[in-house]
């Protein structure tokens, strides 16, 4: 595959300073690749897809995340331009995420990649007990740096 061609974002190759190409350490497009790689982002943008949400909301329903993590994520993606948040003037002040229209075109593509991991989440588990049973039993690698 010609991966000099990927990404354009619809303009011809000599329209672009420099190709992205991911495969590349000093491509930008690695810093795409880790945000959507996190699973965090994959489950904030999973709920804001339905519609708004305000911070607790998010918190309650994404079993597992800490204030901390929920809110340095949350602003990730708000400076990624995925997510957009708005104050209300109210005491306490209320605030509600939503996702922006480049945040959708993102949560589309993730929906098959979360569903993937539901459906294969068990074996990839039955994968993991068996390499762990066979590591025990194998002498040990002197290969190995």
């Amino acid at each position: 595959m010609d991966r000099t061609l990927l990404g354009l974002g619809g303009k011809r190759p000599s329209e672009v300073d420099q190709l992205p190409d991911a495969y590349a350490s000093a491509c930008p497009t690695r810093q795409a690749l880790d945000r959507i790689a996190d699973k965090w982002t994959v489950l904030i943008l999973g709920l804001l897809e339905s519609g708004p949400m305000r911070f607790n909301q998010l918190r309650r329903e994404i079993e597992g995340i800490s204030q901390k993590m929920l809110s340095q994520t949350l602003k990730s993606l708000e400076r990624d331009g995925l997510v957009s948040r708005k104050a209300f003037a109210t005491v306490p002040v209320t605030v509600e995420y939503s996702i922006t229209p480049l945040g959708a075109t993102l949560a589309e593509t993730l929906v098959p990649l979360r569903m993937w991991a539901e459906t294969h989440i068990a074996q990839m588990l039955e994968a993991r007990a068996a390499y762990d049973r066979d590591d025990e039993d194998a002498p040990v690698r002197l290969d190995v740096a």
